[in-house]
């Protein structure tokens, strides 16, 4: 891929929940996108661990000449993205929970968030509560095991409906009518989400939000590409064969996947 493309990383498939936003709002642009997936899932990594991963990603993205790196990772954001930001001056965009349109949204007044216990115990959570959680009751859920569903392809089965009406159950119960998917793992399981809350609740996510900033800022820097079909490239840490099975499920595009060699 020529330079200039837009490098996109998670700790897995999650990512592309962010990623074919991407392609759909900015279709001229080369993407590269890295599965981490030998590493998945972050949030069951240390932060340091997490920061190491995050970093050499991201270093290897401008070393083959992105021009934007965007964190399609929940975790990854909340632990390292400042320090990615400290390290290189291209635009880094990063992902958070959709806490902010929840509160404004909600007509209960309490708002539930779906995440990775890493970025639920993050300063960069904690923050985000400080800035907007005063204007509503928001009740959280850390949800071990989902990511490792959605990484199998099992977004409907029996055990992943048993985990989410597990952890559905406190936030339905105290009264959430907004349920923010803090982790772009988690749209892949939406329609069992919106199954399970019912049709009162309204379920949040972001990837259209951060495809919104990153045209924003590839404007501002002047590097926008808005001619043409662009080019995109698919890189996992993990098993190329067991990664397609899944992204042949989750692309709409012709999938071209290839070993990332570090």
């Amino acid at each position: 891929m020529q330079a200039g493309f837009i490098g996109v990383f998670d700790s897995g498939v999650g990512g592309l929940s962010v990623l074919r936003a991407i392609r759909e709002l900015l279709p001229a642009e080369n993407l590269l996108y890295i599965a981490d997936s030998a590493h998945a899932p972050y949030g069951d990594l240390t932060p340091e661990r997490i920061r190491e991963r995050s970093e050499r990603i991201t270093r290897y993205l401008v070393e083959h000449g992105a021009k934007a790196v965007v964190v399609a990772c929940n975790t990854a954001t909340a632990v390292a993205v400042e320090h990615l930001r400290t390290l290189y001056s291209l635009p880094i965009v990063a992902i958070e929970p959709a806490v902010k349109p929840a509160v404004h949204r909600t007509s209960s007044g309490t708002v539930g968030v779906l995440a990775t216990s890493a970025t639920l115990a993050s300063p960069r959570y904690a923050a985000l509560l400080a800035r907007y959680g005063d204007r509503a009751r928001v009740v959280a859920q850390a949800c071990p095991g989902l990511v490792e569903r959605v990484e199998q392809g099992d977004w409907e089965g029996a055990e992943t409906r048993r985990l989410l009406q597990g952890y559905l159950a406190p936030l339905l119960a105290a009264g959430a009518d907004q349920i923010v998917l803090g982790c772009t793992h988690y749209p892949f399981l939406r329609g069992l989400i919106e199954e399970i809350a019912g049709a009162a609740v309204e379920v949040l996510e972001t990837g259209p939000a951060v495809a919104a900033e990153l045209r924003r800022r590839l404007l501002a820097a002047g590097t926008l590409q808005e001619c043409g079909r662009g080019e995109v490239r698919f890189l996992t840490s993990g098993d190329p064969q067991r990664m397609a099975a899944v992204l042949l499920r989750l692309w709409p595009e012709e999938v071209a996947l290839e070993a990332w060699q570090e």
